[in-house]
């Protein structure tokens, strides 16, 4: 398998999948809630459902990868979603279209598992820098996802966004029908092998704060999305378009900090440039904290978050890449452990958020920083494990 431009879009466009079907509908969700005739809480609550199920599929699908292959299982994940879109299309109550998000969630798992092994195998010990150009070009589906939301509301209904996904996917499935080729790897027929590799990840004493530390910034980082739609459209009082664009500055910025990552990460390496994110991260989190206790206006909520979603993505981008590179022969096993950790707590953001709800951004600053502290925490974890090992 050689490394192509065109590999990498390939990649980018099947791990986007996700990103796409969240955030497309997000300008939705109370046009949603108002046609089946529920309460916006309720649409809110199909995120974490997405969420948990992307995490149970991971957790299945990630050492079928290690198994049947990669190709098999992007076939049937992007062909699945692609069904369970056009179902989501025609829901006519909350109930059916929970199902259908659980479903879309469950079946792209199969599709997305499969990337990190693809390119852990095409740039070796760069696989960060591999990472990063792959994040780079996949940020556009969250970049532009919003504004494509907004702008089919205002030509037609919410429905005619699942069409739109529906669309996506189908192209997608023939793209890797045609051109995703099967890496090579080490085949077993050994039923325990299935369970073996999650003992084989866990019980590696160094993975243990890198698993830690993507739990901390995938929670921050789902606070974020959970939230925003009501910290800017509610609190801040913006419209869905304004709300689109502030939406984009964000993304701008993961990207920004994804092309930063390409560029030095192989000369100072993962690790310093995790430190270096995480120092940036809690000075930026404090100020997020001050500047909506301080009930500033929008401003100053935009120029803190925007930059500390930046350090957020390239924590968690060069976290993968150490975890991944420390099982070749389980790197399904171990993209299954992490994203259904990411996606896990992911979906604790919202329950949690509803539970510390106070009408003002205050609980959505509070608990990103407490996710960035415990990046903080795992950094410590990490030296200690680094001492104990010198010492033995």
């Amino acid at each position: 398998m050689q490394k192509s431009p065109l590999l990498i879009i390939l990649l980018a466009a099947t791990v986007a999948i996700t990103p796409f079907a969240v955030d497309t509908y997000l300008p939705a969700m109370p046009v949603i809630a108002q046609d089946l005739n529920t309460h916006i809480g309720t649409v809110q609550q199909s995120l974490s459902i997405f969420l948990a199920a992307y995490g149970a599929g991971m957790l299945l699908f990630g050492p079928l990868a290690d198994r049947l292959g990669r190709r098999p299982l992007a076939l049937f994940g992007v062909a699945g979603f692609a069904a369970a879109s056009f179902f989501l299309a025609w829901a006519n109550s909350i109930e059916s279209f929970l199902v259908g998000r659980a479903l879309q969630a469950f079946c792209g798992a199969a599709a997305t598992v499969i990337v990190p092994g693809i390119i852990r195998h095409l740039y070796q010990e760069h696989m960060a820098k591999g990472m990063s150009y792959m994040s780079l070009i996949m940020m556009l589906a969250p970049l532009l996802a919003p504004s494509i939301g907004s702008g089919i509301l205002l030509v037609s209904d919410w429905r005619s966004i699942f069409i739109l996904i529906f669309c996506y996917a189908a192209i997608l499935l023939f793209f890797i029908w045609r051109y995703l080729p099967e890496p090579p790897r080490n085949v077993t027929k050994n039923p325990v092998t299935f369970l073996s590799g999650y003992k084989t990840v866990f019980s590696n004493k160094a993975a243990r704060p890198l698993i830690a530390t993507i739990i901390f910034s995938s929670f921050s980082f789902f606070c974020y999305l959970t939230a925003i739609p009501f910290v800017y459209i509610k609190y801040f009082g913006v419209n869905e378009q304004v709300f689109s664009i502030l939406f984009a500055i964000n993304i701008v910025l993961l990207m920004l900090s994804s092309f930063i990552n390409s560029r030095y990460v192989t000369r100072f390496g993962s690790p310093r440039m995790v430190r270096s994110a995480f120092g940036i991260a809690l000075v930026l989190s404090l100020l997020l904290c001050a500047v909506n206790i301080l009930k500033l206006n929008i401003f100053y909520t935009i120029i803190t978050l925007a930059p500390l979603m930046g350090c957020l993505t390239m924590i968690s981008t060069n976290t993968d890449a150490m975890i991944v590179l420390k099982f070749p022969d389980h790197s399904g096993t171990a993209s299954a452990v992490t994203g259904t950790l990411r996606y896990g707590c992911g979906a604790l953001a919202g329950p949690i958020l509803a539970l510390s709800f106070t009408g003002t951004a205050v609980p959505f600053s509070a608990l990103m920083l407490a996710g960035v502290l415990g990046i903080g925490l795992c950094q410590l974890w990490i030296k200690h494990t680094q001492a104990s090992e010198i010492k033995s």
